[in-house]
């Protein structure tokens, strides 16, 4: 991760960044890049191991699938307990997007 005046937070490039359910088990974060650019940018710069570690995830939990038709980035992974269970206080992973949707990232390359 990247503090510094060349940073940009991940949520500003993007359309969208939302968690879903992907049974009671996984939740998955869907990252809407809007536009060619911003999707080939976002795709160097999250990093499997960013990602896994800044939702203390371990790496090997850690699905990723790059939908390119449609510029959406996801990642899927294990839901610390099971939603709905006494120990849920996230019944639907926002916790875990809001995480992505304000990671400091390098700002991208803008072309005159």
């Amino acid at each position: 991760m990247t503090h510094d005046t060349d940073a940009v937070m991940l949520g500003s490039l993007v359309t969208a960044v939302r968690a879903k359910n992907a049974g009671p088990f996984k939740v998955t974060i869907d990252i809407f890049a809007g536009n060619p650019d911003v999707y080939a940018h976002i795709r160097t710069q999250l990093d499997n191991a960013i990602v896994a570690d800044l939702l203390q995830v371990p790496l090997n939990d850690l699905q990723r699938f790059e939908l390119d038709d449609l510029r959406v980035l996801k990642f899927s992974f294990p839901r610390p307990v099971v939603q709905g269970s006494v120990r849920d206080r996230d019944m639907h992973g926002a916790q875990f997007a809001w995480l992505l949707h304000e990671l400091p990232i390098a700002r991208p390359v803008t072309h005159p």
